[in-house]
């Protein structure tokens, strides 16, 4: 590495396992859903507080604020952001989802940490901050800024209608909008997704749109004959279409050895209550995979594009169309010197090169990357999530922690 070895020797020696654990259980243990992030928000204000970092307290809206903690360098080197959402892909009250892992609580068990949150991505908070300590603990003085940003509502999901509205809907990159449009601009950032420790270059963007279609609304006992007239059977139809039209997008959508890919997310028509009438409409979600190097106007056209086909195709169904989520994907240059950084601070704490990978999930490097903020996935996981939910092995937060001191100290410059 470009800083002395006996340096970094000094710096990773400063990194705590008892600190980083009890760290870990402490934001496991404090319940964060998207919308319900000010619990966690105190706890960062708190933790950055006593770590020395300047904070500041932004409300992105009553009750939900982003937390920005700034170790000051000299001014002369470059400002380095760790970012990360406070919020949870799931809110721990889900009856279905019963592993340790998908609850507010945690659990050690065989050197790993289980608890929602951990994976996705309260852990990659407690190694950045663990981080600054280190460097702090090794008496280094930095030229460049260092920055953790703790944001709400960056998971995938968003309001829709005037039924689905509220804190909880208001995701997909929300409190980093607000943070960079507040004047955050660090000049590069590490998102400490669950990548496994691989770096990821690219992801994809997404866009999310709705095909609706009109039926007959009529009792049942008066339905004899016209049951084609439900706009469920009509969905049906239209269903068989656009399933016949996937194969062709995601075609389109391959992107460096990634198949592009297009899910049908939601179907929803009639009424529970009220079987006995056949539904006046029937509506299905898709989401859309979107390869960084397309265009999302590209992407919109293609699915429009579907959508006149099946008004040409079922004229009499009343079809209707519309887009209500679109996100870019994101991309690093390989050569960039954050990624350098990363593959030599890597290579030093784990002895070989990490891998590296293009995903078909969306992060808020989409919303950095819009502003000019180069950035990477990197961060600490062991594994995919399965029947137990999340859970991260203690050895791989120790060792992401020294890797993120190291990149501190090259990306921001160490004073002599």
């Amino acid at each position: 590495m470009p800083i002395d070895a006996s340096l970094a020797d000094k710096i990773t020696s400063q990194v705590r396992e008892d600190e980083l654990v009890a760290m870990c259980c402490d934001v496991v243990n404090i319940s964060s859903p998207t919308g319900e992030e000010l619990a966690m928000g105190q706890y960062m204000r708190g933790a950055l507080t006593e770590a020395g970092l300047q904070v500041t307290w932004q409300e992105v809206e009553e009750g939900r604020a982003n937390v920005i903690g700034r170790l000051e360098g000299a001014g002369t080197g470059k400002n380095l952001m760790f970012n990360a959402h406070m919020d949870t892909s799931n809110t721990g009250r889900e009856t279905y989802l019963t592993g340790l892992g998908y609850k507010p609580k945690a659990v050690l068990k065989n050197g790993m940490i289980y608890g929602l949150g951990i994976y996705n991505m309260k852990g990659a908070l407690v190694c950045y901050t663990q981080a600054v300590k280190a460097i702090q603990r090794a008496g280094i003085k930095l030229d460049g800024d260092v920055l953790i940003a703790a944001v709400v509502g960056e998971i995938e999901k968003t309001q829709w209608s005037d039924e689905f509205v509220g804190k909880e809907y208001r995701g997909y990159g929300a409190g980093t909008h607000y943070m960079v449009n507040h004047g955050v601009l660090p000049d590069m950032c590490i998102l400490g997704e669950p990548t496994d420790m691989q770096i990821i270059l690219a992801h994809y963007g997404s866009i999310w749109v709705r095909f609706g279609v009109r039926g007959n609304y009529v009792h049942t006992a008066f339905a004899v004959g016209k049951q084609k007239e439900s706009s469920i059977r009509r969905m049906h139809d239209v269903l068989g279409a656009i399933y016949e039209w996937i194969p062709g997008f995601e075609a389109q959508a391959a992107y460096e050895g990634k198949t592009g890919i297009v899910n049908v997310g939601c179907i929803r028509g009639g009424y529970p209550w009220r079987a006995s009438r056949t539904p006046d409409r029937t509506d299905v979600f898709l989401d859309l995979r979107v390869p960084p190097n397309m265009p999302l106007a590209t992407a919109r056209r293609a699915a429009k594009q579907l959508y006149l086909d099946l008004q040409k195709k079922f004229p009499s169904y009343g079809l209707d169309f519309e887009t209500y989520i679109s996100v870019p994907g994101a991309q690093i240059d390989a050569n960039h010197e954050l990624v350098k950084t990363i593959d030599a601070a890597h290579t030093k704490i784990m002895g070989s090169t990490p891998k590296r990978d293009t995903v078909l999930w969306c992060s808020d490097a989409s919303v950095m990357t819009r502003f000019g903020i180069e950035t990477v996935n990197y961060g600490p996981s062991s594994g995919p999530r399965d029947a137990e939910g999340e859970k991260v092995a203690v050895e791989t937060f120790v060792n992401i922690t020294k890797i993120y001191a190291l990149a501190i100290a090259e990306i921001c410059g160490v004073r002599s």
